[in-house]
């Protein structure tokens, strides 16, 4: 994916032809304004054909700033936000607050389409619809290699569309043309389509963009970015792998027809991409750390990337991530994002066992002999941690309390809520010149390690544990995580044990990158709860706990001792420089013992004044209701249209219960 520099605008820089209807309908899908619709010479023309797509890219994607922000189109993080991975209640996970009215519902879906110019789904589709009809006509003169990479890219898109609605709703109207406008024509009044239908569309339209998308881009500079071949299988490989999952597969565990096709589709995009020198990059955590770093240049673990840039002009987007992760005491605005404990106790061992008490996990040392992994996804207190102003900086937010009650902050970091805090993707030559917000750094949508992680969850759920294991050895293997006892995997016993194992895996190797909430949803994990009709009870054949009833939980890191004045730090500037971790250091293991050494003597881990899960100041606990893994057509969609049918667990706009099943 990439962003073209700048925003095309097909309205108005080109004055095309707008045919605008006289109805003023005030259905959705009905009254389709046809503002879309360009004359006999605009596809005439290959700079303006050429134009028209990368705006399609710019609609999709100018708003995805952030590696956790999920949803083509509107690209936020609240999704994110549901999961363990940061605290912070949202109104999805809030025990206070019961959603089942269509006002509730998720507004994503969009409005109707009328004289103005939306960038919602459906004005997306109807772009992508209007080329593909067009171009082989209107645009014949063209070049055909041209004309077909211009539709793969356009097939691409509305598939990825589709993709995301369906993630969303489940079943939604298939619209693949562009439909004219009208006051009052039966024949677009479309239905939801069944799951089965949309799964279906999308993969015919991958399979398309793949067919004309070519393997590599020529000018790689200036198409840095496009969509490939490669990319357009990996993702028929995951649309295949959520819809095998038991969100939208009542027989998940009873038959193997689709885990089959989705791991077709998945060795079948590994094979493709290999050939074509994609990879997983690096044989060290550092290198893990620095490919997230690649920029404007081909990286191969990158199958789908979007581009951003450095600087403060209406041409260019930033990447907002730097901004979020960095501490005041870097030069940043705020707490940076800390990690909830939740998250600090996830990552395995530096041998790939589980991180127990029995393995000899200490939760308040808890940096001392982690995966590799760890220490180049969170920082903590004394670790090093540069930016370009200060290239040797470390990391300390701890506070302490004197005689008097009063607090001081170590280095200014006054808002620091957890012992770590998220530096996944961080740029260690980042300015903090204008509190990074000025980032260029690349995001990575879909990496290979996913793809594989993908393939290996297939292998798990058809009871292939001995394919399993080989897949998630190569994730383990690449960061450096022994070899023995299966990277420390150890023995799989069964499919249920194999699955637990791969998502696991993912919360750590993808963390950050806004996946774990589609892992959550598609296999149900917050807990057995379902609805009427909906099979469901993960939770229990994983063996994993629910994630309703838990906590993201923060603490702070504090001085153990009385101080002297809140205004003078008890340790002083020599005893913490003496002992600062580094990760690029080759004896960075004993540094972690002397740091741990230096904990145990100076801090204690005390609650927060203010739990990270608060609501109006009062901790909570996450409250996810079975009705949420699927939303219903929010009141706006349905009063437009009618004749489409509600979710099931959600009420129409009048108040009456959903009917549509997406599991049928």
């Amino acid at each position: 994916m990439t962003i073209m520099k700048t925003k095309f605008n097909i309205y108005i820089t080109l004055a095309l032809t707008i045919l605008l209807g006289a109805s003023c309908s005030d259905d959705f899908l009905e009254d389709k304004k046809n503002y879309g619709s360009y004359d006999d010479t605009f596809y005439q023309s290959q700079e303006r054909t050429q134009a028209y797509v990368d705006n399609q890219y710019y609609e999709f994607f100018s708003a995805y700033k952030s590696p956790i922000a999920t949803l083509v189109g509107s690209y936020t993080d609240t999704n994110s936000r549901l999961t363990e991975e940061l605290g912070g209640t949202q109104d999805l996970i809030n025990p206070n607050k019961t959603l089942i009215n269509a006002a509730d519902a998720s507004g994503y879906y969009g409005v109707k389409i009328g004289t103005g110019i939306l960038n919602h789904p459906y004005n997306r589709i109807r772009e992508c619809n209007n080329l593909l009809e067009d171009i082989d006509i209107k645009g014949a003169i063209l070049d055909k290699t041209f004309r077909d990479q211009a539709k793969g890219q356009m097939y691409y898109l509305r598939a990825l569309q589709y993709f995301d609605l369906m993630r969303t709703y489940g079943g939604v109207p298939l619209v693949t043309t562009v439909q004219a406008a009208a006051a009052d024509n039966p024949e677009i009044q479309l239905p939801r389509a069944k799951v089965s239908e949309v799964v279906e569309q999308i993969v015919k339209d991958f399979d398309m963009a793949a067919s004309l998308l070519p393997r590599t881009w020529a000018s790689a500079g200036s198409n840095y970015g496009r969509v490939t071949k490669g990319a357009a299988l990996a993702q028929k490989a995951r649309v295949l792998l959520t819809y095998a999952s038991p969100l939208f597969n009542k027989n998940w565990d009873g038959s193997n027809d689709r885990w089959d096709a989705a791991l077709k589709a998945g060795l079948a995009a590994e094979a493709q991409l290999t050939a074509d020198g994609y990879g997983l990059v690096g044989s060290n955590a550092k290198q893990w750390e620095q490919m997230f770093l690649v920029d404007n240049a081909f990286c191969p673990e990158a199958i789908t990337v979007q581009f951003c840039g450095p600087g403060n002009t209406a041409q260019t987007t930033n990447n907002s991530w730097e901004k979020a992760i960095r501490l005041q005491g870097q030069g940043g605005s705020g707490g940076g994002t800390p990690a909830p404990k939740e998250m600090i106790d996830l990552f395995p061992l530096a041998d790939g066992r589980r991180p127990t008490a029995a393995n000899g996990y200490n939760d308040f040392t808890f940096f001392v002999n982690r995966d590799p992994r760890f220490y180049r996804t969170f920082a903590f207190s004394g670790v090093r941690w540069a930016y370009k102003e200060n290239t040797t900086a470390a990391l300390w937010t701890y506070r302490w309390v004197d005689g008097a009650s009063k607090i001081g902050f170590a280095d200014g970091n006054s808002s620091a809520s957890s012992t770590a805090f998220v530096r996944k993707m961080t740029n260690l030559t980042a300015t903090n010149a204008t509190n990074y917000q000025y980032s260029g750094t690349d995001i990575f949508e879909y990496r290979y390690a996913e793809l594989l992680l993908n393939i290996a969850e297939c292998y798990a759920a058809l009871g292939q544990t001995g394919n399993t294991l080989a897949y998630l050895g190569r994730i383990r293997n690449r960061v450096g995580i022994p070899s023995a006892n299966n990277y420390g995997i150890g023995t799989l016993a069964d499919k249920y044990a194999a699955i637990e194992a791969v998502l696991y895996e993912r919360r750590v190797e993808l963390a950050y990158e806004g996946k774990r909430y589609w892992d959550v949803q598609r296999w149900m994990l917050y807990d057995n709860a379902t609805l009427p009709g909906i099979t469901g009870g993960t939770v229990s054949k994983l063996g994993l706990a629910p994630i309703n009833g838990t906590q993201r939980t923060g603490n702070f890191l504090q001085y153990k001792n009385t101080a002297a004045s809140e205004k003078t730090d008890p340790i002083t500037a020599a005893a913490r420089a003496a002992v600062v971790a580094d990760p690029d250091a080759t004896n960075f293991q004993a540094q972690l013992i002397t740091l741990a050494t230096f904990y145990n003597n100076n801090f204690v881990r005390t609650p927060l004044v203010t739990a990270l899960d608060n609501f109006n100041g009062a901790a909570v606990k996450i409250k996810f209701n079975p009705n949420y893994y699927i939303s219903g057509l929010n009141a706006t969609a349905l009063t437009q249209n009618t004749w489409l049918l509600q979710t099931i667990g959600w009420n129409d706009a009048n108040g009456g219960s959903g009917t549509f099943n997406y599991q049928e």
